[in-house]
């Protein structure tokens, strides 16, 4: 079960803003706390999984595996969404590491889709909120991009 300040942190993250009362308690109900130690790995690249997470604090890195090296992608921080790719079609984009001590609740991604098919109203504001993310996240991943390719632009043509 929910504690009291776990339910107090979420009604502070963005993500949970416009959820009803009604709907956030549903959204309580099919969360579970979890803990994890500096350096864990949430979650690895293209592994499939069933999990959503929001972030209670803590700081999480996305890494993309490039070539056998890993790349820090992003870095999220309490109240931010973890693991919202596994939502549309169960596979991970990046690799999750906790950058230091993280406390996230957890979602199964079954469970919130049953609730949606049973309330629409609930299924509307949580995808209204997914695609709301998926825009941040391409916004902050072209950022980052435009960034690499302005480094690389500065650099210079390489010489053989």
């Amino acid at each position: 079960s929910v504690t009291a300040d776990t339910m107090t942190t979420l009604r502070q993250c963005a993500f949970f803003e416009e959820f009803q009362p009604r709907h956030m308690d549903k959204l309580m109900t099919l969360g579970s706390e979890l803990h994890f130690q500096k350096d864990e790995i949430i979650f690895r690249e293209d592994q499939e999984s069933g999990l959503f997470y929001v972030i209670l604090s803590g700081r999480v890195g996305l890494e993309a595996n490039v070539g056998g090296r890993l790349f820090a992608v992003q870095t999220l921080f309490a109240g931010e969404e973890l693991g919202w790719s596994a939502l549309f079609h169960g596979r991970r984009q990046f690799q999750a590491r906790a950058l230091e001590p993280v406390e996230a609740m957890s979602f199964e991604i079954s469970r919130l889709r049953d609730a949606c098919a049973a309330n629409p109203y609930f299924g509307c504001a949580l995808l209204e909120r997914m695609f709301r993310v998926v825009a941040e996240r391409l916004e902050t991943t072209r950022t980052e991009l435009l960034k690499a390719l302005a480094s690389l632009q500065a650099q210079g043509p390489s010489r053989r």
